[in-house]
């Protein structure tokens, strides 16, 4: 430092609101924001996901509604989820010409045409009966590779249906290889990749499991998903994995209680790194202000910050439409 206290004051550069402004070292912009959807197959009217106030599983009419209201505000993405009808064990939805979601994404793609990207979630969970990311074995175990053709098949079926981003998100071992040969066999070599690189099997994830109806009937997910205690350097494998593989970007999920893991990616990687601002972290803001606990719009700019602080050049959020029209 140049200089100490009484010379020294860091507070001249926070006397005023403009003075902040002009100062600011971390920035939002509608154009980083993402907003996670959900599509539910066979319902007339939009339903409320109870753990989730203000986000629906949405009709085909209503989606292209909110999509419409995302583009409109400069929400630079959306990315889509999607409830079927009819399960079973090996998610057959997935990968049908007319299941919801490629339904879903021939709607929004001609509905905002190129006022945001369109993207798609591409796993298992949503179409399988026993709600788990894969094909089961016979003792009920993910079967990584027999997933894999699974998942490659998926993301050809959305690429035709007009997905501008596949964002595999099963952490299968191998899967962004799978996905990107098969995109390129079928004629998809422009399709960029959005892996979920560093997906943790978090609690935060409680409420997405209602608003897309995938809670595993047994078990849990984590054999496949990374452990919150694990080995040191074991994110950065992984994205390192995927990157050699063919993935254009990468993502932290969840994103707040893993700030320090997507400081390490950003500081190591030299693609978009993503961050998810998952069902969990949006639903406690949501309960306490709901209880007149926290300011809910200072939290939720607080708290998008400091993702955009820690090296997220894109944020995915259910307040994405919400926060651009008010920045």
């Amino acid at each position: 430092m140049s200089a100490e206290f009484p010379v020294a004051r860091p507070r001249r550069l926070r006397r005023s609101a403009a003075m902040r402004r002009l100062t600011a070292g971390t920035r939002l912009h509608p154009a980083d924001l993402i907003l996670p959807m959900f599509v539910k197959e066979g319902i007339s009217e939009p339903h409320p996901v109870s753990s989730m106030p203000g986000v629906l599983q949405h009709t085909r009419d209503s989606l292209r509604k909110a999509a419409r209201e995302a583009a409109e505000a400069g929400v630079g993405g959306v990315i889509l989820f999607g409830v079927p009808q009819v399960k079973d064990a090996r998610g057959s939805a997935a990968d049908d010409p007319d299941g919801i979601v490629q339904q879903a994404l021939a709607d929004v793609t001609a509905e905002v045409g190129d006022a945001l990207v369109v993207m798609s979630d591409t796993c298992l969970d949503e179409f399988t009966d026993h709600g788990h990311c894969g094909i089961l074995t016979e003792t009920g175990e993910v079967d990584n590779d027999a997933t894999l053709a699974r998942y490659a098949s998926a993301a050809v079926a959305q690429a035709r249906a007009g997905s501008q981003v596949i964002a595999p998100s099963g952490m299968m071992d191998g899967q962004v290889a799978a996905i990107r040969s098969a995109l390129d066999t079928a004629g998809y070599p422009h399709i960029p990749i959005l892996a979920y690189s560093a997906k943790y099997a978090s609690a935060f994830y409680g409420p997405f499991r209602e608003a897309a109806e995938c809670a595993p009937q047994f078990g849990d997910r984590n054999s496949y998903q990374q452990d919150p205690a694990g080995p040191l350097g074991e994110a950065l494998r992984e994205v390192r994995l995927d990157l050699a593989e063919g993935a254009d970007a990468v993502m932290v999920k969840p994103a707040l209680a893993y700030l320090d893991i997507l400081r390490q990616i950003r500081d190591t990687v030299d693609v978009p790194v993503a961050a998810y601002q998952v069902s969990g972290e949006y639903a406690m803001v949501e309960a306490a202000a709901a209880n007149g606990w926290i300011d809910r719009d200072r939290v939720i700019m607080e708290s998008l910050v400091a993702i955009r602080r820690a090296g997220a050049d894109l944020i995915l959020t259910y307040w994405a439409t919400e926060v651009a029209r008010k920045l």
